[in-house]
């Protein structure tokens, strides 16, 4: 990988002179957020084999990508574990390990080399509704809302001092996660289901706010949503108590 000039661009995608941004901590850039990824790294990738776990299949071929976003892209499904076996470090796996329920919406920086046509997403073959569609919906974010660069939210969450699901979830995420949600008759689990609540009551942050990087926008916004957290937790609790992945559930008593 080629040294960074101290006046380039942080490789992290924030936008920033990397001197301004992660120059002397640059063991915290995710290789997914560096650019440099080779054809041949593209290669191992997009040489896996297509996969169509759980209703991967179904929801992709319902999906007109194009109508929806104004882009032409596929999706292709790889397995998770072999994608985790070619150890390449990527963003965390969503979902329990232990359940069978992870997904990851693939970095395109490290497939476009290869396969500029397709959006990757490694899944376990035990991959639930909820956590399919919430891959699908960062694809759809990604193409037609957002479009913020995956690997972008963890420096920028760093860097403004806010939680990263604040960045990773923004407000046009959470259009396309309902809109998912509803077409295909998903039970959301825990975590989405805050998502969405947060959606339905225009809470997370728009992605024209986190593309600026404004700190005290993004900051008053983030303390916003955590303030909103607060006083509706006993909502929020009675939403998402009996639904998977909560952590402590209380199954209500007649």
């Amino acid at each position: 990988m080629k040294k960074i000039g101290r006046n380039e661009p942080c490789p992290c995608g924030s936008g920033k002179k990397f001197k301004n941004c992660h120059l002397g901590r640059e063991d915290e850039l995710p290789l997914d957020g560096m650019g440099e990824f080779s054809a041949e790294m593209s290669a191992r990738i997009t040489k896996l084999p297509n996969v169509w776990y759980g209703r991967s299949r179904e929801m992709t071929d319902e999906l007109d990508i194009q109508k929806l976003t104004g882009v032409t892209a596929g999706v292709r499904f790889i397995d998770l574990n072999a994608y985790r076996d070619l150890d390449l470090l990527d963003q965390k796996i969503r979902g329990p390990e232990q359940e069978g329920t992870g997904g990851i919406f693939v970095n395109v920086l490290k497939t476009r080399h290869t396969d500029p046509d397709h959006l990757y997403i490694a899944l376990s073959p035990d991959i639930g509704d909820s956590a399919l569609v919430h891959q699908l919906a960062h694809v759809l974010d990604y193409l037609g809302g957002s479009k913020l660069m995956p690997g972008l939210a963890k420096p920028i969450s760093f860097d403004m001092g806010v939680p990263v699901e604040h960045i990773e979830h923004p407000h046009e995420f959470g259009y396309w996660l309902d809109y998912l949600q509803q077409k295909f008759d998903v039970e959301l689990d825990a975590d989405d289901a805050i998502i969405s609540y947060l959606y339905t009551n225009e809470m997370l942050i728009k992605g024209s706010d986190i593309e600026r990087q404004d700190p005290v926008i993004v900051k008053s916004k983030s303390d916003r949503i955590m303030r909103f957290l607060s006083e509706q937790s006993a909502a929020i609790d009675d939403l998402i108590c009996e639904r998977q992945g909560y952590i402590g559930s209380r199954v209500k008593k007649d």
